[in-house]
């Protein structure tokens, strides 16, 4: 594992989660880095991403750190703008930065006043731990329910040299972006312009976090930031900005995953697959109403091969389609065809389905060529019970 060059990381304990584990987290940039983000599109938003997005259209898309909490979202409370302004503002005058050059990041509960001489007090100790290899110790203290950190990591050898690329990313429930999901931030240290680096994050975001759900919620505090520093001093040729793009999507898409496999409860991470849709972003409109469905989830969760469930979530997603062309297949296994059902051994499908992979495949027959691929989890009873005392 070769990290991004030219950042450092460091996390503690700020009193801020009930349990005593890091809760604080600081990412910085030796030279401010260009930014590009995506913020959740719930109409209720934390203080936190308002006031990200904020800075960084200040900063005309430049960071230099990001501040992490973990423990309290920040959000529906009557002091959320003043505590996320004064974390900023504190984290700027030790890192000699500028304000807008400082991102702020909250996740936990919503609608509980957040201290913020907490924050405030602990970025002292915070700023002096800074170290190039803190890297899991953020990773793990921007966790809420996940069970486990998520990382991931990739490389793109270029004419001039290689460049890195690391991302780490939290996420368990709440999940359904329309954007990306809960947090998760990516850094390179390739020489990328801020126009070009804006287009990777778009277009790695759809084949990535736009394409996973645990339970078809939305958080008020999603965020995904993606930093390129150029420490590497590596320029992309024109030809090599698709590389990188790669490496930066691979990155995405292996947090993303992580994210669907460590779904609240889960014991399955499911992989869903649409072809023969009109276009792409039908799709994936159709593997999304497959993905949420709780009789789908519930089913994989019983290895029931009841792919009933599965065409009838098909048919409510506003998708136009010939169901008597559809074939389904799970686990490789032919299931339905044009419509109706396969001859298959269901106790073999049912040994198969208990395997912590699973795969839906769903083939519409007709003549479009649209596809996606979509990743969530099964919905136990685990999940019931993490969500029912959240809070307590």
């Amino acid at each position: 594992m070769k990290l991004p060059l030219g950042y450092k990381y460091a996390a503690t304990y700020a009193g801020i989660r009930q349990v005593e584990k890091d809760d604080l987290a600081l990412i910085v940039s030796g030279l401010p880095a260009n930014a590009a983000a995506v913020f959740t599109q719930n109409r209720v938003q934390a203080a936190p991403v308002r006031l990200g997005r904020s800075h960084l259209k200040a900063s005309k898309g430049l960071c230099g750190a990001v501040v992490i909490n973990a423990g309290n979202a920040n959000c529906a409370t009557r002091s959320g703008d003043a505590v996320a302004l004064a974390t900023c503002k504190a984290a700027a005058k030790l890192l000699h930065l500028k304000v807008p050059l400082v991102v702020p990041s909250s996740t936990g509960v919503i609608g509980v006043e957040l201290d913020p001489r907490k924050i405030i007090d602990a970025l002292p100790r915070l700023v002096s731990g800074l170290s190039a290899d803190g890297f899991d110790c953020v990773a793990r203290a921007i966790m809420t329910t996940d069970l486990v950190p998520k990382t991931a990591f990739a490389e793109a050898r270029l004419r001039r040299g290689a460049v890195r690329v690391a991302g780490m990313t939290k996420g368990s429930g709440m999940i359904q972006p329309m954007m990306a999901t809960t947090l998760g931030f990516v850094m390179t240290d390739a020489v990328i312009p801020p126009t070009q680096l804006r287009v990777m994050l778009k277009r790695g975001v759809e084949r990535s976090y736009n394409r996973i759900s645990v339970d078809g919620d939305t958080s008020t505090n999603d965020t995904l930031l993606l930093l390129a520093n150029g420490a590497s001093e590596v320029r992309p040729d024109p030809g090599e900005f698709a590389m990188v793009e790669a490496a930066i999507t691979d990155v995405m898409e292996s947090l993303a995953q992580q994210i669907a496999r460590d779904g609240e409860g889960a014991r399955k991470l499911i992989t869903i697959t649409v072809t023969g849709a009109g276009d792409s972003e039908a799709a994936a409109r159709m593997a999304r109403a497959i993905a949420n469905s709780p009789l789908v989830k519930t089913a994989i969760a019983g290895a029931d091969p009841n792919w009933g469930r599965i065409l009838s979530a098909a048919g409510n997603a506003g998708v136009t389609f010939d169901p008597k062309k559809t074939d389904i297949h799970m686990q490789g296994v032919k299931v339905c065809q044009g419509g109706l059902a396969a001859p298959f051994d269901e106790p073999e499908l049912k040994a198969k389905l208990d395997a912590a992979d699973c795969e839906i495949r769903v083939a519409l027959g007709g003549k479009g060529k649209g596809e996606a691929r979509f990743w969530t989890c099964d919905l136990t009873e685990g999940y019931i019970r993490i969500n029912a005392s959240y809070r307590t």
